[in-house]
């Protein structure tokens, strides 16, 4: 490999196939503005009508499950841990299995927009309006972070242009959101998970040639350590081992895919029950896909570098540059390849800041605005719901403008962010797998929840694991020819990790090198078990067992057992009318002055009686 030759920036080409990414998006949006009788109600925008079906709501949950953070941060950690991280391989087959069973049957057939309504339902309008404003304020923080810490990694490496790209993602973003709603989501999704594709692919075929083959990649890999998928330790202090990835993955990503607004606002979009489950199955496919890609990118990375690492070598200041900096190293000879990687990068970031810009508006819509203001029309609420997207879209493009100011505080925002999935997996699992629990309960158990999961990970952020817990592999420089011309020097912090490369000479207490060493993946599942035992305990002492609660809101043996309807021909179709419609309300009970009395215990579904 020639040392001494330049790393290119960005030419004209790079830029063309950038815009016309951006382009494409923007007309697809366009498109369902237009088309099918534009968006008249709010079911239009926020669901697509609940007419989609499986296939493209499978690439949309891909997409935007994959983010910028993903396309430049796995890689990276491929390349400084290992390939013990293509084991969430076997994570996403377990969280797709749980939501698909679990958490799909209670909220498709209670035919709600956000997940939040089914807190109301279940519980009271406080725990519900609790779950709302947590999950705005923690989608605002990560799109925010999710637009900026991308476009400052590929500044810093190709010179693209930092605010130019925020301020396009952002306002595509907004324009797709605002004019298309969720269809127009949901299939510029499908298109940049096309995009994401093709950029993996290209580095790692380009890769590959220039290396000499796919085996000299893995064989690379091999002397050099990176082929450690077994670690069987059980010791959860681990940063990666084989438990801390499946157990601690599995409630970590369960959170997103199974409660999360953006994802579930997605897959109860489908027609059927059918389409809904056999869209999170076939996504789990396009997970793997993306996963295959990105481990074997992150060995190309290591197979390149192997004997002159960037890092440590002082060409770049943050491991989170070295993607863009070896696509500019390899791809540079092609015009317009590194432009389709930065494409790939910001269609992950596209996919990801649509999404929860059309799921804020879908929770503000049906969870602050309807309940309040009942005499709304239909026509009206779709008004208002594109006046949020617009709003979000501006929001989000103020919090990235925020998180540049954050400095090294953007990689403790991240992990607070994950900190909060875990209370609130807890908190629909008391819901819908705990017929006992009672609402005291439930608020109680998810207060904990956040108490428990935020000491540990604030804590792990103020005294980070020793380089023992984290298992850093060896990066060598002895092949350098240091006579680079350029040193990057400003720097930012690797997205999802947990502060492997700092370093904290102050004396460490038995607290800081135990609980506060907890592998990352584990402060989720803290979380969701504490929330659990806490809510269950408090239930059972303030009278849970007395309480009668409708069937609908459980998972039952009928919602397990209708899995084999499809081989009988009886395919559940969501029902509109599910509930009794109050003059001037909404169809659903959770929005009805009248009280609630719910006392038909034979287990059909016959509606809910006034």
């Amino acid at each position: 490999m020639d040392r001494s030759r330049a790393i290119s920036t960005f030419v004209v080409w790079d830029y063309v196939v950038f815009g016309g990414m951006l382009l494409i998006s923007a007309v697809i949006g366009l498109y369902y503005a237009f088309s099918g009788g534009k968006q008249q109600t709010s079911k239009d925008f926020l669901m697509g009508g609940r007419r989609m079906s499986a296939v493209p709501v499978a690439l949309s949950l891909t997409a935007s499950f994959m983010s910028a953070v993903t396309v430049l941060g796995t890689p990276t950690e491929v390349y400084r841990f290992g390939a013990i991280f293509s084991l969430f391989g076997i994570t996403y087959l377990l969280v797709v299995v749980i939501s698909a069973e679990v958490f799909l049957p209670v909220f498709y057939k209670l035919g709600i927009t956000s997940t939040y309504e089914y807190l109301e339902l279940r519980f009271n309008k406080y725990i519900r309006l609790c779950g709302t404003i947590v999950y705005i304020i923690q989608t605002v923080l990560y799109t925010g972070i999710v637009i900026y810490a991308p476009a400052l990694a590929l500044n810093q490496v190709t010179g693209f242009d930092l605010w130019g790209a925020v301020v396009a993602t952002g306002v595509v973003c907004t324009f797709y959101c605002t004019l298309g709603g969720l269809k127009a989501v949901v299939w510029t999704d499908v298109f940049q998970v096309g995009i994401m594709v093709a950029g993996f692919v290209s580095v790692i075929i380009q890769a590959s040639v220039i290396q000499g083959g796919i085996s000299t990649i893995v064989n690379h890999a091999k002397d050099g350590g990176r082929l450690n998928f077994w670690n069987f330790n059980p010791n959860p202090l681990q940063r990666h081992t084989f438990w801390t990835i499946v157990v601690g993955g599995t409630f970590t990503w369960t959170s997103l895919y199974g409660v999360n607004q953006s994802q579930v606002q997605r897959y109860i979009s489908c027609k059927s029950r059918f389409q809904a489950k056999l869209s999170l199955y076939i996504n789990l496919v396009g997970l793997w896909v993306i996963l295959v890609c990105a481990v074997l990118c992150g060995l190309s990375l290591y197979s390149r570098y192997r004997d002159c690492d960037p890092w440590t070598n002082k060409q770049v200041s943050a491991l989170d540059q070295l993607m863009p900096y070896l696509v500019l190293d390899i791809l540079q000879d092609y015009p317009g390849l590194p432009g389709l990687f930065v494409a790939c990068a910001y269609s992950g970031t596209l996919s990801t800041v649509s999404s929860s810009i059309n799921a804020l508006a879908a929770v503000t819509v049906e969870d602050l605005i309807k309940p309040n203001f009942r005499s709304l029309s239909e026509r009206s609420l779709s008004w208002i719901s594109q006046g949020m997207s617009v709003l979000f879209g501006v929001l989000c493009i103020g919090m990235a403008a925020l998180a540049s100011l954050m400095g090294a505080l953007l990689q403790a925002a991240l992990s607070i962010i994950g900190m909060v999935g875990g209370p609130l997996l807890g908190l629909f699992s008391l819901g819908i797998l705990v017929p006992f629990t009672n609402s005291i309960g439930a608020f109680t158990g998810l207060l904990a929840g956040f108490v428990a999961s935020f000491w540990v990970g604030i804590g792990a952020q103020l005294y980070p694991p020793l380089p023992e817990r984290t298992m850093p592999l060896s990066l060598e420089t002895y092949g350098c020819n240091n006579t680079h011309g350029t040193n990057w020097t400003t720097t930012t912090e690797m997205p999802f990790s947990t502060s492997a490369f700092q370093t904290h000479r102050a004396d460490r207490t038995p607290l800081m090198d135990n609980w506060y060493s907890l592998s990352y993946l584990y402060f989720s599942t803290l979380g969701t078990l504490v929330t659990l035992f806490v809510g269950m305990l408090i239930s059972l002492s303030t009278g849970g067992r007395k309480q009668n609660v409708d069937r609908r809101f459980l998972l039952t043996k009928e919602d397990i057992l209708s899995n084999f309807d499809i081989f009988t021909k009886k395919e559940q179709v969501l029902s509109y009318n599910s509930h009794p419609v109050e003059d001037g309300g909404t169809d659903n009970p959770a929005f009805n002055h009248m009280e609630l009395n719910f006392t038909n215990h034979s287990g059909k579904i016959s509606g809910t009686q006034l």
